[in-house]
């Protein structure tokens, strides 16, 4: 990891795909040209994209590796790919989310959008269609003015207890 000290890092994510993002590193080197590398450390896992000019990158990263990055990161940036999206929520983080686009030859068809629109709908991820929505909620993030950390999800168990109290009060609630 490059020297941070105490920043905050930003990880991104383009996944394995053999079609190149650019567009999104694009977009990340430009936010972090722009003064947000003062106050950030940064991670690409670039996949086959251009390597980015002001962050740190890996071309691919072992699974176990994406968890601790998505763990250790105040915010991550990802494609639109499900796999990807599960990941980061499972990590506890509701991602950034830029769909890759067909037409842009990032990917054969445009699944992504489709997927991330009707999420970005539900309110499960933050979609960024352009340049300046990903800058305004990275900013927001960074800046302290919102979090994407998600509640610690509700476990099995958690979930069993709480059917089989609503059954016993329904029960119980028959008696009386």
């Amino acid at each position: 990891m490059a020297a941070g000290g105490d920043r905050p890092l930003v990880f991104v994510t383009v996944g394995t795909d053999h079609h190149p993002f650019d567009r999104l590193v694009g977009w990340v080197d430009r936010w972090l040209e722009d003064g947000a590398e003062a106050t950030v450390r940064c991670l690409v896992q670039s996949g086959t994209s251009r390597p980015p000019r002001r962050a740190e990158h890996a071309r691919y990263l072992s699974y176990p590796d994406m968890e601790a990055r998505m763990a250790d990161a105040l915010v991550v940036i990802s494609h639109g790919g499900p796999g990807n999206v599960m990941m980061c929520r499972w990590s506890g983080k509701k991602p950034i989310v830029v769909p890759r686009r067909k037409e842009l030859g990032e990917h054969v068809d445009d699944h992504q959008l489709a997927f991330t629109r009707r999420l970005g709908a539900l309110g499960e991820i933050e979609l960024a269609e352009d340049e300046s929505t990903l800058r305004r909620v990275l900013d927001e993030v960074v800046g302290g003015e919102r979090s994407l950390q998600l509640p610690p999800p509700e476990t099995e168990a958690a979930a069993a207890i709480g059917r089989f109290e609503r059954l016993v009060d329904g029960l119980l609630a028959g008696r009386a």
